[in-house]
């Protein structure tokens, strides 16, 4: 039984393609109005695609966001991953773009453009953009997230995350159990791209997308270096096979000495560092998800096994 067609409809026309959906979250503390509001008005500028824009306050109540994006308040900072990880319920479509409020894109067909990625890769799992200045300054290296960083403009796989920016399909996040709530900041990047990892996908620097961070310098506290150590140790401990965990705690361990040698102006951070370091091991770190040997070798032929 065939239905009638409506007024004005043609004959074997097609129907009109329907724009994807991207849930977009955006964390912010309150603290940076301007930037968390040119950082919504490039999301709301996105062409070609429907986005449903939650603005988490971490320990802040969203006011004064332009129409078209809900806020979501917490009543405290609970940390950066469970801040985003709260977000994402608040938001509908199959695909997530995770924006920080000091970042911004600059392209309107930028969730597009990283969309057609998908469609094209069906391998890929999650892209981070190339992260660059505002004011075209040379980025610092860590927004390479691969150890040769080589050319910024060259696209690859990566094993680690610049988490101002991230895109991916919403069924990879939940099947990598979202972001690593109890870390609270620091090396979260990390095991979401290694749960990507294990996934059978990959984790992608997609050069040829582009984000905007201010270069300001990062003032580094004794809970940076605490957080850094333990979640180290965290990251090991609920991601790797037992074997393996020793392993990556003493490269990473080995790591940190060898930078505050080589900067004597740093060596005070080594106490924090072992602070952390210790409470690692000694505190709960929460799921346990083993990684598949299967993923520690295809990690290692492309380039990063999960011990460095």
């Amino acid at each position: 039984m065939s239905s009638a067609a409506a007024p004005g409809d043609l004959p074997g026309a097609a129907a009109p393609r329907v724009p994807p959906t991207v849930g977009v979250v955006v964390l912010t503390q309150g603290t940076r109005p301007a930037e968390l509001g040119r950082a919504l008005a490039s999301v709301l500028a996105q062409r070609d695609v429907v986005v449903d824009i939650v603005c988490v306050g971490n320990g802040w109540a969203p006011v004064g966001l332009p129409h078209g994006v809900r806020g979501l308040g917490l009543p405290e900072n609970i940390g950066i991953p469970a801040g985003r990880n709260a977000g994402v319920a608040e938001t509908g479509g199959d695909f997530l773009f995770f924006l920080d409020d000091d970042e911004y894109v600059e392209s309107e067909t930028f969730l597009a453009d990283a969309l057609a990625l998908f469609r094209a890769d069906p391998t890929l799992g999650v892209l981070q953009p190339r992260v660059r200045t505002i004011d075209d300054s040379p980025a610092p290296r860590r927004w390479v997230p691969r150890l040769r960083k080589g050319d910024p403009a060259r696209s690859s796989a990566v094993f680690a995350l610049i988490e101002g920016a991230i895109v991916m399909p919403r069924s990879v996040f939940e099947r990598a159990g979202g972001w690593a709530a109890p870390f609270f900041y620091a090396h979260e990047g990390i095991e979401l791209a290694w749960r990507v990892w294990d996934q059978g996908l990959r984790a992608w620097y997609a050069a040829e997308l582009e984000a905007r961070h201010p270069n300001v310098p990062t003032t580094r506290h004794t809970d940076f270096y605490w957080r850094n150590a333990r979640n180290r140790v965290w990251l090991a401990k609920r991601n790797l096979p037992g074997v393996l965990v020793p392993l990556y705690v003493a490269t990473w361990t080995g790591v940190q000495v060898l930078r505050s040698v080589r900067s004597p102006g740093t060596l005070g951070t080594l106490r924090p560092w072992f602070a952390g370091w210790v409470a690692g091991w000694r505190e709960k770190a929460g799921e346990r998800r083993v990684m598949r040997w299967r993923t520690v070798w295809r990690m290692t032929i492309a380039g990063r096994p999960p011990v460095v």
